[in-house]
């Protein structure tokens, strides 16, 4: 049997998808944390490609606050480079706080419009 939190985390997820899909000119910004890393990607979801990604380990960070700031800068330096500069964020059933909230902030001080 599945911890609640992680099943509550899934129906959360599956409700935030529902209405939200990334596209070529506004692709979906989504973060996934596990314990050993945070992991985030730039994806186009009518292509069903992958744009951007990148993780703390990338970012030779830990997968702390510190490491989420790194990491949102990083990701939104290279959304640049391919000429992306808006972008809909998808917390993928997290709530939006600690390290989820400091990988958006720094991807937004970095010049990434949500």
């Amino acid at each position: 049997m599945r911890h609640p939190s992680f099943t509550h985390r899934l129906q959360r997820k599956r409700r935030i998808r529902a209405r939200i899909s990334g596209t070529a000119k506004r692709p979906r910004f989504t973060v996934y944390r596990s314990h050993t890393q945070i992991t985030a990607q730039v994806i186009d979801d009518v292509a069903g490609k992958t744009i951007v990604s990148g993780s703390t380990r990338e970012a030779k960070s830990k997968p702390n606050k510190e490491g989420a700031k790194k990491l949102g800068e990083l990701i939104a330096k290279k959304s640049k480079e391919h000429k992306i500069s808006a972008v809909v964020f998808d917390r993928n059933g997290y709530k939006y706080h600690g390290c989820i909230k400091e990988v958006a902030d720094a991807a937004r001080e970095a010049g990434l419009q949500f």
